[in-house]
């Protein structure tokens, strides 16, 4: 049990009716979960107001109502505590009602478009494999330590975040590496947290059907490292032209990491194939399994936090060397005529052309480039002819599919993508909705020696059609067509 006044420690209040001195059990926001004596948060959702739900709350035991507007018939013996920004305070309120676990072990936040999940999942295989207790807050899995719970957003709730936090520190864990995205961010579920550091990787086309505009979506990443306090560090990556956007105004220790420009991490890539990267790391060479510029980004990020938080240098390159890809990031297989395939989530314009560029680059110029690519539904329309553009430019052939369509028609959402399609392009695009098919086609078209790219889904193990979520898995699905 806590007392209500002790979890309202740092919430902006407006106004406050009834006591604050009362036991309270937990914390909720849906009011379906409301048991005797707890507190409900009314938030207001993109499609749902929690402040219609009040009413139901109450008759389920609520004690505690926090809210922008109070209600004006207001019931007897209940508190009511009127704020500024409810999805702010359930934060700050979470924080509190878990006694700060945060501030018990060290935090990173890694933000971004692209990179977020591989760099904090590196992290937490690098201090892994250097002795620590470790856990995790990615898009794919939570890990506290060795155990793994399922993810289902990249940035969860405010609660679950504290929750997770709690399980880490009652098992001991020394560090935290968690995905930052910028809803999370925007709808305010990081408040409240300590981060001992905070890492920006890029900043490209994504989430454009969320942000009213680049700038907003930009906006919404900065005001992560605007917060980040002095104590801590902000490491962004200077080759992209927003990492010093991201620093203007931090209060943090701000350092920098490159492939192209003077910064105090530096990369250098000396040779690359398809087996792995040989790269040369603040003067250091180390061989890497991780593929392309991207990834030598990821690598770098990676270098400078374990270095921040005091693990030794020469220690952090020979784990590096030993560190896997992450899954769905590149992942590939190769049949028996040799033909390798190439399974990664690249899902927004930038991170295909990375991919693509990266398949390119390494290639010796005789091998086909197949690209099997579609688009999610309900989801940014813009960056669906800039990827259809994108991989019919970087392509021998590209075959367009469904994605995860969602509540939307697949057909209409392939007409969208090859509206990007130039004319002269054309001739190489085939359009196939269903994704097994898709996926099938390529590799009855691959010739020994070509490279097909599944692009769009990587990890993910479902296919979501009119709401529902079916089983298909695209690594899964080429291995059959290899076999």
């Amino acid at each position: 049990m806590k007392i209500l006044k002790d979890i309202l420690y740092k919430a902006t209040v407006n106004a406050i009716f009834g006591k604050t001195d009362i036991e309270i059990n937990k914390i909720e926001f849906d009011s379906r979960k409301i048991i005797e004596n707890d507190v409900f948060v009314a938030q207001r959702g993109v499609s749902v107001d929690g402040h219609n739900f009040i009413g139901k709350a109450i008759s389920k035991g609520a004690v505690v109502v926090i809210c922008e507007v109070a209600p004006k018939d207001k019931v007897e013996g209940v508190t009511y505590v009127e704020v500024e920004d409810s999805n702010e305070t359930l934060a700050v309120l979470a924080s509190n009602y878990y006694d700060n676990p945060s501030e018990k072990l060290k935090l990173i936040g890694v933000t971004g478009t692209n990179g977020k999940t591989t760099i904090s999942t590196l992290l937490y295989d690098l201090f892994t494999k250097s002795g620590y207790k470790v856990g995790l807050l990615s898009t794919v899995k939570i890990l506290v330590n060795s155990t793994e719970f399922k993810a289902t957003h990249t940035t969860p709730d405010s609660l679950t975040i504290n929750q997770y936090l709690v399980k880490m520190v009652e098992e001991g864990v020394d560090y935290c590496f968690m995905e930052v995205s910028s809803h999370g961010i925007d709808q305010k579920r990081i408040e409240g947290l300590y981060f001992e550091g905070g890492v920006f990787t890029n900043l490209s086309h994504d989430h454009l059907d969320y942000h009213a505009s680049f700038a907003e979506y930009r906006d919404v990443k900065k005001k992560f490292f605007d917060k980040l306090p002095k104590s801590s560090f902000a490491l962004v990556n200077i080759d992209d032209k927003n990492g010093k956007i991201m620093l203007q105004n931090t209060k943090a220790s701000r350092k920098t990491y490159a492939l192209k420009t003077m910064a105090d991490y530096k990369a250098k890539i000396l040779e690359k194939s398809f087996s792995g990267s040989l790269l040369k790391i603040n003067g250091v060479e180390v061989w890497s399994k991780l593929i392309g510029n991207f990834n030598a980004y990821n690598l770098l990020a990676i270098f400078g936090v374990a270095e921040l938080l005091g693990l030794e240098k020469i220690e952090v390159l020979r784990t590096i060397s030993e560190l896997n890809s992450v899954s769905g990031r590149f992942e590939y297989v190769v049949s028996n005529n040799n033909v390798i395939a190439i399974v990664d989530y690249a899902h927004t314009p930038d991170a295909l052309k990375n991919v693509l560029e990266t398949i390119n680059g390494i290639r010796t110029g005789n091998e086909n480039v197949i690209t099997v690519v579609g688009c999610g539904g309900d989801r940014d329309k813009t960056k669906r002819p800039k990827m259809a553009s994108i991989a019919s430019q970087l392509s021998g052939q590209v075959i367009f599919t469904s994605d995860n369509p969602r509540t939307e028609d697949p057909q209409s959402i392939l007409e969208e993508m090859e509206a990007g399609v130039s004319p002269e392009s054309f001739r190489k695009i085939l359009s196939i909705l269903d994704r097994r098919q898709a996926i099938k086609t390529a590799s009855k078209l691959a010739q020994a020696g070509d490279i097909i790219l599944i692009a769009g889904k990587g990890h993910e193990n479902y296919q979501e059609i009119n709401g529902e979520r079916f089983h298909f898995d695209d690594l899964e699905e080429v291995k059959t067509c290899f076999n």
